[in-house]
């Protein structure tokens, strides 16, 4: 795997893309210049990326005859609001882009929300390429054309689904990555495992520790495997109108700890790994699972170094901020939960009281 590239693809009909994965593509024009089809692309990155892979970007970019332009926003879940979304469209506008002008997203999950909203509002719509350089990122965020930014009473309220042209992924960049961020990318892949795939779930608890130590073969086949499976998720249901909302698995309760804790207290994965685990437990509580899955999946996190325990916000403050979730129809919360391991539901069936029960089962 790391000798070669990986090529899958998102099928939308003509809005269909490829997801490029091997170590150093960045340099490679080949692979991203025939995707941009002005002579000016706008990079989108941030204070921690850019110093590390902007220039490799803006080189292979030169080399395709491609004149780079770039902004480099504060790095961290607190600067994703309006007040940073403009600082892009600032360089859009000063630049004179055109409709046509291409923009690239660098960086993590961050960066490739904001850029791909941008993308999508800027001149009503202009192309955009993610490359992204997170675990978390190249597993999830960066494929099936989710865009947004926070607003202080929800995550990833204000967005739009909006699909890149191609996903970069280039594996060497997880060198660079902080340990606390690897494991927080894991959460999203053990994701997939548990809601689809137990074949992989299996792969995983075999080959955690490879992963942990970064071996290039284990972090392509699973961000490999996890591609495979949102790309046939996202070509099924692109705007979240069944299927795809099981990809929400601890979603629901890790937004809600997000939130509560104020944007940046928890890494987004942090928060999804707690936040399955109240899923599970509630799982449990409407007798789908028995306590020895709970104490499987709970196990994997923990081998992973992820939180299993929620921070105390109280159950009221769960339910508030969870009753702004992106899946409540109605006036009622749907939660994605699991029949088995290997198989979510969304479902209405847990009652307030079984919700707070699992909660404060699982809060610190």
């Amino acid at each position: 795997m790391s000798d070669s590239i990986e090529q899958l693809s998102v099928a939308l009909g003509d809005r269909s893309y490829p997801i490029y994965i091997g170590s150093e593509l960045l340099g490679r024009s080949e692979l991203i210049g025939p995707f941009i089809k002005q002579k000016k692309a706008l990079v989108v990155t941030n204070t921690t990326v850019a110093p590390l892979y902007l220039a490799s970007l803006e080189a292979a970019l030169i080399q395709a005859g491609i004149e780079p332009i770039s902004v480099v926003l504060p790095d961290g879940e607190q600067f994703k609001n309006w007040e940073t979304l403009n600082l892009i469209f600032d360089a859009l506008l000063g630049a004179r882009c055109e409709r046509g002008t291409t923009l690239i997203a660098l960086g993590g999950g961050v960066v490739g929300d904001m850029g791909g909203f941008a993308a999508a509002c800027y001149q009503r719509g202009m192309p955009f390429i993610q490359v992204p350089t997170t675990l978390l990122s190249q597993v999830d965020s960066s494929v099936g054309g989710k865009t947004a930014i926070n607003h202080p009473m929800g995550k990833n309220m204000i967005g739009a689904f909006y699909q890149p042209q191609l996903v970069l992924a280039d594996i060497s960049t997880l060198n660079t990555l902080p340990d606390r961020e690897l494991k927080a990318g894991l959460a999203e892949v053990i994701k997939y495992g548990l809601i689809r795939d137990v074949n992989f779930l299996v792969w995983l608890e075999g080959n955690l520790g490879s992963l942990l130590a970064r071996d290039p073969d284990a972090l392509g086949f699973a961000i490999r495997r996890s591609c495979a499976n949102k790309a046939e998720v996202v070509a099924a249901d692109e705007k979240e109108t069944g299927e795809r909302a099981l990809l929400n698995l601890g979603h629901t309760f890790g937004h809600a700890i997000e939130t509560g804790m104020g944007y940046g207290e928890w890494l987004h994965g942090e928060a999804v790994a707690a936040g399955t685990l109240i899923a599970a437990e509630l799982s449990c509580k409407l007798g789908w699972l028995n306590e020895a899955s709970v104490g499987r999946i709970e196990d994997l996190f923990v081998r992973a170094g992820l939180p299993v325990k929620a921070p105390k916000l109280g159950v009221a403050k769960y339910l508030e901020l969870m009753s702004h979730d992106k899946k409540v129809q109605e006036g009622r919360l749907r939660l994605v939960l699991l029949e088995s391991i290997g198989k979510a539901v969304v479902s209405d069936l847990a009652s307030t009281e079984q919700i707070a029960a699992a909660i404060e089962a699982r809060c610190t």
